[in-house]
């Protein structure tokens, strides 16, 4: 009886269950290899010929995920050149699809446990913590390429905003500040600009996240929407100071409503809102004023904000009425902060802030794309009387896009 009968029959009366196709499965590959070792030395294991012109050099390890099971391999080495087993070669392709599942299923926020029942269920064995995190950190050339693209402009308007994750860095959980900016190129298409992470919106780490745009390409920008983060401010005056300030009018809102009785809430936004609606700045400002008056007896405080925040909440009337909707607020960069949260939720702390770059990053790509393929955000006729003469110039010279 030949020495493969005798395994096989082996086999058999030590696994009457599924195992028994796995244990077949790897007897059958670790046969094939060796006889393809043999071939590449020109000669049997341990067989002196004038035929031989490599030798066997013991064998590495590796694991082989297949449908039925995970298969332990004892790859032979040779002390000449390498072998890699013919049957591995077509395998590449399955790993490649499953390296994309998890990035996938990372990028869209699946908890680790859920990406093992997800690979289970592809009919492989299922993948640690390590493994994840391994295969996601390839996300992370992409998402370095991205972030630190060139940005040819000019970009009339940017939006700026913040959210806030968990991480743990240096051992200790704290809240992380995401600033993310976004602006709408010279064809009309909105893109995301950037992205940094660090422990708090202060004006120092908001001036550094402006001057990075600055120095890979940002120019012509007309007019930057945030909220009143004092810092922000600050940094937006010192960076592009040539730029008007647009107070986001929804975080206005807010803020004047927390002056304001819970019962009184709807009467009193109604009355606010009374300016953006009229045709022009000029009879915005007017409304404005008036209606500062009349909340002035009742409401001092609102009154009193409004007096000063005229000038910033109403800066977007200054540009082409077609923008308004947009430039009012930053309710495009606040729905995109929404997508963070929860894509971020499940994942809860992030092991530290590389992975909040990662998770982020490999988003704001994906939405970038997606902008890049849907209709425009503006038009670029408009956009043209934003931007100044040389602007202008270049940008109509530019053939359309499709």
């Amino acid at each position: 009886m030949t020495e493969d009968r005798m395994a096989l029959i082996e086999l058999a009366e030590k696994h009457a269950d599924d195992d028994l196709l796995r244990e077949l499965g790897q007897l059958v590959l670790q046969r094939l290899m060796d006889a393809e070792a043999e071939q590449r030395c020109g000669a049997g294991r341990h067989e002196r010929s004038e035929d031989r012109v490599n030798q066997r050099n013991g064998y590495r390890e590796r694991t082989l995920e297949t449908r039925i099971g995970t298969m332990e391999l004892r790859i032979p080495k040779l002390r000449t050149g390498s072998y890699l087993p013919s049957f591995i070669e077509p395998r590449k392709a399955s790993e490649q699809a499953l390296v994309a599942v998890v990035q996938e299923a990372y990028v869209k926020g699946i908890s680790t446990r859920k990406v093992d029942d997800l690979v289970q269920a592809m009919g492989m064995s299922g993948i640690s913590k390590s493994q994840v995190s391994r295969l996601c950190e390839e996300l992370d050339e992409r998402v370095e390429a991205f972030l630190n693209r060139p940005l040819s402009g000019p970009w009339a308007y940017v939006w700026l905003d913040a959210t806030y994750l968990k991480s743990r860095e240096r051992g200790a959980v704290s809240s992380q500040a995401v600033v993310v900016a976004v602006g709408v190129s010279n064809e009309g298409r909105r893109e995301t600009l950037g992205m940094a992470v660090g422990p708090a919106e202060t004006e120092a780490f908001w001036t550094e996240f402006l001057r990075s745009l600055v120095r890979r390409g940002l120019t012509g920008v007309r007019l930057v929407i945030s909220d009143a983060h004092e810092g922000l401010k600050q940094a937006i005056a010192k960076v592009v100071s040539a730029a008007a300030w647009q107070r986001c009018r929804v975080h206005f809102m807010r803020n004047a409503l927390a002056h304001v009785p819970r019962k009184q809430h709807s009467m009193v936004a109604a009355v606010i809102r009374t300016a953006f609606v009229q045709e022009n700045q000029a009879e915005a400002r007017q409304q404005w004023r008036e209606t500062a008056d009349k909340l002035r007896e009742r409401f001092a405080k609102v009154a009193d904000l409004m007096d000063q925040a005229e000038e910033d909440v109403l800066a977007f009337m200054r540009f082409p009425k077609e923008h308004w909707p947009q430039l009012a607020s930053t309710n495009s960069l606040e729905r995109l902060n929404k997508e963070i949260k929860r894509r971020s939720r499940v994942v809860g702390i992030f092991p530290n802030n590389a992975a909040i770059m990662r998770l982020v990053g490999t988003l704001l790509a994906e939405q970038t794309d997606e902008w890049q393929v849907t209709r425009r955000y503006m038009s670029q006729e408009t956009l043209a009387r934003v931007l100044g003469d040389e602007d202008q110039a270049n940008l109509l010279a530019q053939p359309e896009a499709a």
